[in-house]
């Protein structure tokens, strides 16, 4: 561990450049884990990713703890060692969704019938035809009909009427006869002038790409390597699958065997050695020594990793402790108090240096990280694996581990065995002493179980007892309370990084975090922790999130995003959709009751509360009284009392109008606040850009994205998506071959729309940040 430390800049750069180096540990490690096929080499690989997945989110704890904010930047650190702001980007483990893929798939349908059961699929509705009668069909293909049948007359009629507007003109100009030189100079003119700037179009565009300014022309499509790096990929994936069933399979099958081979051999030598034991400790005390319990461990604890003759050392030992401590007792009675006065002075000097001092507080990962290295540099760095080109499981390996398995079961049964042996031995020796034995424990023993028995009472409390999972799912279902999550990957929220943090800081401006830090606070503080077990039980626990902004910057579509990423179920508990669900106090109970049984059940889950200002108003607006908004006021501390590090629920809140609520309890409820900004230029051009190729725009030297950029300041990613999709219809995409796009067209639809003000932007900082 680094010693105490004052600096706070260099403290801060010192955690900041572990972060740095953990998140490109955990890249590679993630893209090993991802390509590797050995199953016991996966294994190993695993737990290491969880450690350092949790490592990674203790040092942001820290950074968080520090600096007193949620957004850090790095960019002097990232000069310092070279590497491009993209690289500090977290991956989500693509395990998340493949190992528990038939789980989301099985989920998936099941939701699907009971919406499709109960009328409330919104997706089949948009789709369904409704059935018209014959006559009002024959009357629309009539219309339809004529109207074509108009349009072509009309064309028919305008082609008569230029025939005969030209044969007008011949007979005015009458005996002008054309100069057939002229107009043969002419037609020449036009032609190489247009044919000469089709030339300098062509010799500019090739001049940009061998620039290097410029895509060549086949960059975006698909090739050939990728094509091939995708199969091989599915390949990989059957493989991995494959071996790791046949792992499975080997590690029941060699258990049977070495059950049947090395069983009663392990048995004979298990109880030599307890009776060995016995003899050992009756001739050097005189009497016979008391068995371990089953809860102790039994036979384990004595004879684990020694020797019969290093256990008759321990005895002779221990033995001759208990004489010293009974005469250091004696001797150190009149002392304690000076003692005592001693240890509170040294205590209070300790607790001022620490509070002046800055010490980084120990991980609970680096323990399990240090022993993946050293299992990997022991068993796996300079192993001999040329018998085993196709990577399948190493059978002498599993057989080790097993024979572990089987000792401890064997153990048991011989413990039952020796334990019986032992109070024959004891009852014939000496038969007193036994009995007392027997009454005193019988004694003690009534009185532990009372006392249980009170406790278990009371913690157990069950509403829905007789009720199963599959019921409760149906009901929370049917209720619009369990709703069904948008496919949307976090990687759709695109943004741009913010490159000038440091800078600003540094002049002491706090700067707008970037849509990408944004993202990369979804990552660590709601995917990471709900994707994984084991980072969830031990890394800091984030039980509350709120993501707050003003409408359109994308925070319903983080929430549908996490949910995407970890497989997780979304629970819908905003003000709005609750009313007139589970009325009264006892409604509201059971209705939170069922809620987190069925998240406990089938976690991970998201609990999403929309608009959830409205839960901690300073005073009910007259319109939304009978909404009841508040009824989740008491109860949501609570829930989140009750949520324990083995629970992989997360409550998530977004908020539009934080400063409308009471900000003492509302920020209380939610353990990390994300402001969510509107985008920056950076971002907006991004954005621009990519939204007008998704919708099927092509990107020509007519249109100018920077300019797009940089006039719609203040405008949000809604905004930009319904611009575009407003602009980019079927028709307009159609014509782009012969009409490419400008900034114009897309300008116009931007008029009718409501910027989001500075003034507003700064609102969300003051109760917030």
């Amino acid at each position: 561990m680094m010693e105490p430390q004052k600096n706070q800049v260099f403290i801060f750069q010192m955690l900041a450049t572990f972060y740095i180096k953990y998140v490109q540990i955990f890249r590679n490690l993630e893209n090993v884990y991802d390509q590797i096929v050995h199953p016991q080499k996966r294994i190993l690989i695993r737990k290491i990713l969880d450690a350092v997945m949790g490592r990674i989110l203790e040092l942001k704890n820290e950074m968080v703890e520090l600096e007193l904010t949620e957004f850090h930047y790095f960019d002097d650190i990232l000069q310092d060692l070279k590497l491009e702001p993209q690289q500090l980007d977290i991956p989500i483990p693509k395990y998340f969704l493949k190992e528990k893929l038939e789980v989301i798939k099985g989920r998936e349908k099941i939701l699907s019938q009971i919406l499709a059961e109960s009328g409330l699929d919104v997706s089949a509705k948009k789709y369904q035809v409704k059935p018209i009668p014959l006559e009002e069909a024959v009357k629309l293909i009539q219309i339809a009909e004529r109207a074509r049948q108009g349009r072509l007359r009309a064309m028919f009629m305008k082609q008569i009427y230029l025939q005969e507007y030209r044969a007008k003109q011949a007979r005015l100009l009458g005996d002008k006869v054309a100069d057939v030189s002229a107009a043969a100079l002419r037609i020449q003119k036009v032609w190489r002038g247009f044919h000469q700037c089709k030339r300098t179009e062509r010799q500019r565009r090739e001049e940009m790409i061998f620039l290097g300014m410029n895509p060549p022309p086949l960059f975006n499509e698909v090739s050939a390597a990728m094509i091939q790096a995708d199969r091989l990929c599915h390949l990989r994936n059957k493989v991995q699958i494959k071996h790791e069933e046949e792992y499975r399979d080997a590690l029941v099958t060699i258990k049977d065997d070495l059950k049947l081979t090395e069983g009663p051999d392990i048995k004979e030598n298990l109880q030599d050695q307890i009776r060995h034991w016995f003899i050992e400790c009756r001739n050097l005390t005189g009497t016979f020594p008391d068995y371990p319990n089953e809860e102790e461990g039994g036979s384990a604890i004595i004879f684990s990793n020694k020797t019969p003759q290093q256990v008759i050392d321990d005895i002779v030992a221990s033995q001759d402790k208990e004489e010293k401590t009974k005469k250091k007792k004696k001797e150190k009675k009149p002392k304690k108090e000076k003692k005592e006065k001693e240890t509170k002075e040294t205590k209070e000097k300790n607790k001022q240096e620490e509070e002046e001092m800055w010490k980084m507080s120990p991980s609970v990962f680096l323990h399990t990280m240090e022993e993946g290295n050293s299992v990997y540099k022991d068993l796996w760095k300079n192993k001999d694996e040329s018998w085993n080109f196709p990577q399948d499981y190493d059978p002498e390996l599993i057989k080790e581990g097993k024979r572990k398995e089987l000792e401890s079961e064997i153990r048991v049964q011989v413990d039952e065995l020796m334990r019986q042996e032992l109070k024959n031995l004891k009852l014939a020796v000496n038969r007193e002493k036994e009995l007392s034995a027997r009454t005193g424990k019988k004694k003690g023993g009534k009185k532990k179980n009372k006392k249980k028995k009170g406790r278990k009472g009371k913690k157990d409390k069950d509403l829905t007892v007789d009720r199963t999972i599959e019921s409760l799912y149906k009901e929370l279902v049917e209720e619009g309370l369990l709703i069904q999550a948008l496919k949307v990957s976090l990687s759709d929220y695109i943004g741009e990084y913010s490159y000038l943090g440091t800078s600003l800081r540094q002049v002491s401006i706090e700067p707008m975090p970037s849509l990408l830090d944004v993202r990369q606070l979804i990552t660590l503080y709601a995917i990471l922790p709900l994707g994984s077990a084991a980072v969830h039980e031990k890394a800091p626990l984030v039980k509350s999130l709120l993501l707050a902004g003003p409408s359109g910057v994308g925070k319903k579509m983080l929430v549908h995003a996490i949910c995407t990423e970890t497989g997780a179920n979304l629970f819908n508990l905003s003000a709005a959709n609750i009313t007139g669900k589970y009325p009264g106090k006892s409604g509201l109970q059971m209705m939170l009751h069922v809620v987190f049984k069925v998240a406990r059940k089938l976690q991970p889950s998201v609990v999403w509360i929309g608009d959830t200002e409205k839960t901690f108003y300073k005073k009910v607006p007259h319109a939304e009284r009978k909404m009841e908004p508040k009824r989740l006021k008491k109860q949501l501390p609570k829930m989140l009392k009750l949520l324990k590090p083995d629970d992989r629920i997360l409550i998530v809140g977004t908020t539009k109008r934080p400063f409308d609520a009471e900000l003492q309890p509302f920020c209380k409820a939610y353990q990390k606040i994300i402001l969510v900004p509107r985008p920056d230029y950076a971002s907006r051009y991004v954005l621009w850009k990519e939204i007008i190729q998704r919708h099927g725009g092509v990107i020509t030297d007519t249109l100018s994205v920077s300019c797009l950029a940089k006039i719609t300041d203040g405008f949000t990613q809604g905004h930009i998506v319904q611009v575009v999709k407003e602009v980019l219809t079927e028709r307009r995409i159609r014509q782009q071959s012969h009409k490419p796009l400008t900034a114009l067209e897309f300008i116009a639809s931007l008029t009718s729309m409501n910027p989001v003000y500075q003034e507003e932007e700064d609102s969300f900082k003051v109760p917030l940040l």
